[in-house]
């Protein structure tokens, strides 16, 4: 299932039965950070032969408070994601979250996300299959796994099948998520790709203090379930020094940790190929 990727421009090791790595920070905190995560991962991914794709948000829409740091501008964050594409070879992927976003990030990067809040909106979905780039929908985590065939299908129909579909765990209570890995086979039954998003999965939202919360700790155990699952992909964000984000650092990947983690994720990957 992993052929689709050969459509993307830069992918690497596109005929590797390896599992393939979205990763990035949460969001471009500054000019220069992007392409210095980028690098480095680039080089783990290479040495593991991971196809990978790097992610970044350019902006934040979705944050608990008025004051939460959402970008430092949308058209230098995609420049900074576009060049991290230019000068490192690589597909790069960023959320929209309307219609006219859609239109402006497709000149920056090769992939273009669909929030998990906002994987039922049929304007944005197609809006996103019209460009003609390929599209990641995250699964809401208030939607079953049986119904993104459907937001699978609004884009379908604009002509564009390059889609890709993403677990990102379900809503348990208020703070709290899981999640449930018959999503993947569910999912994977469609015919696209399919992606666990690890980092993501473990955050623990509607903390009282307006700042997310998360369970770090829990990464390697969701990222090595997801693939004995049989997900094509993991995504997860990474920093430097997660407690210094702006974004989500309650939940990322120190980056110094990604090298070990990759190595158990390609060996459970090898493990399960007849």
């Amino acid at each position: 299932m992993n052929n689709i990727l050969k459509h993307l421009p830069h992918i690497k090791h596109s005929d590797s039965d390896n599992f393939f790595l979205i990763a990035g920070p949460c969001v471009v905190e500054n000019p220069d950070m992007p392409e210095k995560i980028g690098n480095h991962i680039k080089h783990i991914c290479e040495e593991l032969e991971i196809p990978f794709i790097f992610k970044a948000s350019y902006k934040k829409a979705n944050r608990s408070k008025a004051d939460s740091f959402t970008g430092i501008g949308d058209i230098p964050a995609l420049e900074a994601i576009q060049r991290v594409g230019v000068n490192l070879d690589l597909p790069t992927i960023t959320d929209i979250h309307s219609e006219a976003e859609a239109e402006i990030a497709a000149n920056y990067v090769d992939i273009l996300q669909i929030p998990a809040f906002l994987c039922r909106q049929t304007e944005l979905l197609q809006a996103a299959g019209r460009t003609g780039k390929f599209v990641n929908i995250k699964k809401g985590q208030y939607v079953s796994a049986a119904s993104m065939a459907f937001a699978a299908e609004k884009i379908k129909i604009t002509g564009n099948n390059k889609i890709m579909l993403t677990e990102r765990g379900s809503m348990f209570g208020y703070y709290d998520l899981i999640v449930d890995f018959r999503n993947i086979a569910i999912m994977r039954s469609f015919g696209y790709p399919v992606v666990l998003d690890v980092t993501h999965s473990l955050q623990q939202p509607n903390q009282a203090t307006g700042v997310s919360g998360g369970m770090p700790e829990m990464i390697a155990t969701i990222a090595k379930a997801g693939i004995a699952a049989g997900a094509d992909g993991i995504f997860l964000e990474t920093h430097p020094n997660p407690a210094a984000a702006k974004s989500d650092g309650a939940n990322m990947l120190p980056l110094d940790q990604l090298n070990d983690l990759l190595i158990k994720l390609t060996s459970i990957r090898k493990a399960l190929i007849p």
